[in-house]
């Protein structure tokens, strides 16, 4: 009797545990079907990640890639320009060099007027005025050393002002170093003054040819 009464609360008490496992059992299931598209879930925004990233990658690799090609442009152009700068240089150097040999005196003027001189002694022989004679002895190889130091004033003139006038028409923002200029306006203002004076001396404004009595 005692035996029976202890044993049939127990298995109750089996069942109702057993009732009670069984919803635990399927909430635990439930709650695993509920992760399993969160994972699910998690595949698709990775993806999504990974081609939100791609372009970007891809855009950065291009963008490294103008800067290449814009560094070797601005090399390209940095030697170009150091060969311009160069020739720059030499020819405003060059421009200021004719200028001073041009109001200083150059060789090339004196031999033509020597030559000029020699003419004038052989022309002198059929002059029969003495104005005829000093024009044909002296005013005559004046002219000629007027004349070819106004060329060379010229020459110089027009070399500074293409020096000057070349960035102008060349690389936009490109400038001439401080050096430079200063050398092509020098040379500038050598080449005015030498046209200036030759051409008053040319045409015996600045200084006349002496005139004897008749």
């Amino acid at each position: 009797m005692d035996t029976t009464k202890t044993l049939a609360p127990t298995a109750a008490e089996t069942d109702a545990a057993g009732e009670q496992a069984a919803p635990d059992t399927a909430a635990a299931t439930t709650a695993a079907e509920g992760a399993a598209p969160a994972d699910g879930a998690a595949e698709p925004a990775v993806e999504a990640a990974a081609a939100t990233e791609t372009p970007a990658a891809a855009e950065a690799g291009a963008a490294g890639d103008e800067d290449a090609e814009f560094d070797e442009d601005a090399a390209d152009g940095e030697d170009s320009g150091h060969g311009s700068g160069v020739g720059a240089a030499a020819t405003s150097i060059v421009a200021a060099g004719l200028g001073l040999v041009a109001l200083s005196g150059s060789w090339v003027s004196r031999v033509i007027a020597e030559r000029q001189t020699l003419i004038g002694q052989i022309e002198s022989v059929n002059a029969t005025t003495a104005k005829e004679k000093i024009a044909a002895l002296y005013g005559d190889a004046w002219h000629m050393t007027a004349l070819v130091n106004g060329v060379l004033s010229t020459l110089a003139l027009l070399l500074a002002a293409f020096v000057l006038a070349r960035p102008a028409f060349g690389t936009p923002g490109r400038v001439l170093p401080v050096w430079v200029r200063s050398v092509s306006w020098a040379a500038v203002a050598l080449g005015v003054l030498g046209v200036l004076v030759f051409g008053l001396m040319y045409f015996d404004l600045l200084v006349a040819l002496p005139t004897a009595a008749q």
